[in-house]
């Protein structure tokens, strides 16, 4: 399951995060990527520790706390320091990759990498290419979506980002463990769950809504994990 979320961030937000990030502290993207995908990633990222980086991620982490339909897509358990990234000039691309199942915090605590997710810093004709491309059993979806807009993607996802050829592509991305594994699981409650909100705004209560929620808390109750 993809989807995309709207207003993760503000317009007052995300000048000061392209004000942070005029003067940031870029370093080899490569120095975070797993062995299979540091053959193929070509950008700069963000020392996680630095100002700029704690600043966005906060702001991020915030901003998707703000939208309940991102809780009931993902149904985060834990979530992987948010890393910001940087396409453009030679460091343009990041080719044909899966990501690593498992993440190390800096605290040794271990995160699933069941969801991805990438929220874009900067407008989407600042740049030329620069797409989320991702492979999946439906096709090739390419994803640019306009600055602080979020998409969110099963971590098992075959995923690229195209060359960059004008410009420079500003982003942030990270994973999380979700308490419901399976994403065949995840899609069939956040449905449930998207589809009661609308009965609810058309009918209001009724018994056969506090039916149907009473199915959705016993399904997450026998899939989820926390």
């Amino acid at each position: 399951m993809m989807l995309t979320f709207e207003n993760v961030l503000d317009t007052g937000e995300l000048a000061e995060i392209r004000r942070l990030l005029a003067s940031a502290p870029w370093a080899d993207g490569a120095l975070s990527a797993g062995g299979q995908a540091r053959a193929v990633k070509n950008n700069v990222q963000l020392p996680h520790d630095c100002a700029a980086a704690e600043f966005i991620r906060a702001r991020i982490l915030a901003g998707l706390d703000r939208i309940p339909r991102f809780f009931s897509a993902a149904l985060p358990l834990r979530v992987f320091t948010p890393r910001v990234n940087r396409y453009g000039d030679d460091r343009n691309f990041y080719g044909a990759h899966i990501d690593n199942a498992i993440r190390v915090l800096p605290d040794g605590q271990r995160v699933r990498t069941d969801l991805s997710c990438t929220v874009f810093l900067n407008e989407p004709d600042e740049y030329d290419g620069g797409e989320l491309t991702i492979h999946d059993s439906f096709g090739v979806h390419g994803v640019k979506l306009p600055a602080g807009h979020a998409v969110l993607y099963p971590g098992t996802s075959l995923h690229e980002v195209r060359p960059v050829t004008r410009g420079a592509r500003l982003a942030c991305f990270f994973w999380i463990e979700s308490m419901v594994r399976g994403d065949d699981q995840r899609r069939l409650l956040y449905e449930l769950d998207m589809n009661l909100l609308r009965l609810r705004e058309r009918h209001g209560e009724t018994p056969e809504t506090t039916a149907l929620t009473g199915v959705y808390h016993n399904l997450l109750r026998q899939w989820a994990s926390t």
